[in-house]
């Protein structure tokens, strides 16, 4: 088995991989077209790798575009499964747009970059001038429902596996770990969200991200997912990320334990 990494520090502790600088693809094309995966080329690289050179791609190329931007996300997601997506809109950011949101929406809300991760780009919208200066800021305008909610859910999934879920709770308005929340294992984390997440990863094609989702009255809403997303929630995360990655990738030489799909008391 031929792998190729364009990411060493995502790819640590697979066997046999070769690392290749992402800017010296094109010096190495005989032995990229030879490989049997590539890993982790940047965003730039996969449309030459995949529609050029025809090899696989991991994570998978809907990982790569259905996660690309919050816009494209949300429409796909909107298409998928629309009664677990907060209510959003996305329009532009001129004083069309923002006539539309004071039009149709009340204080507060939540206004987002639409490429952004580990809670940046991320705001609590409470009044006009807070929203002016949000559209300011941005290109693109996308505002989310605010749900009232304390804390929310990672759910990661790796391969064709959900590999860890855990609950996120924060002070303020933001549960990111990134952010100052902290993981919370004490909590059960509800059939319906994995379940959610599992299905909608496998009809999707999701290989590689972590879902973050918001329980309301018992109700999973999917508020985004990451296609690279942080291995710092709990203590043997990376592990088990690496652990999955070589099953799917190399086969089912090493299988699962019953316990690793699931970070919950």
């Amino acid at each position: 088995m031929k792998l190729i990494t364009f990411d060493p520090f995502r790819t640590l502790g697979l066997p046999g991989v070769r690392y290749i600088k992402p800017e010296h693809m094109h010096q190495y094309r005989d032995d990229l077209a030879a490989a049997d995966w590539l890993l982790f080329p940047g965003y730039w690289q996969i449309h030459s790798l995949h529609y050029v050179l025809k090899r696989p791609i991991f994570p998978s190329l809907s990982s790569y575009h259905l996660g690309h931007d919050k816009v494209e996300m949300t429409r796909a997601l909107q298409t998928a499964c629309p009664e677990h997506v907060p209510d959003t809109l996305i329009t532009a950011s001129d004083k069309y747009g923002i006539s539309e949101i004071l039009d149709l929406w009340r204080f507060p809300f939540v206004g987002k970059s639409v490429r952004s991760s580990q809670g940046m780009g991320v705001y609590l919208i409470e009044n006009r001038q807070q929203l002016l200066d949000y559209a300011a800021r941005e290109t693109v305008l996308y505002v989310q429902k605010l749900l009232p909610i304390v804390r929310d859910l990672r759910i990661v999934v790796v391969g064709d596996e959900i590999i860890a879920s855990y609950w996120r709770e924060g002070s303020g308005f933001l549960n990111n770990v990134s952010q100052g929340g902290r993981v919370r294992t004490d909590l059960p984390v509800p059939d319906n969200a994995l379940s959610l997440v599992e299905g909608l990863a496998r009809y999707l094609n999701i290989n590689h991200a972590g879902f973050d989702v918001a329980m309301v009255d018992g109700h999973p809403y999917i508020l985004e997912f990451n296609r690279l997303f942080g291995n710092t929630g709990i203590p043997d995360l990376n592990q088990r990320v690496q652990q999955a990655m070589q099953r799917y990738l190399l086969g089912p030489a090493t299988p699962p334990s019953s316990d690793d799909n699931k970070v919950s008391a």
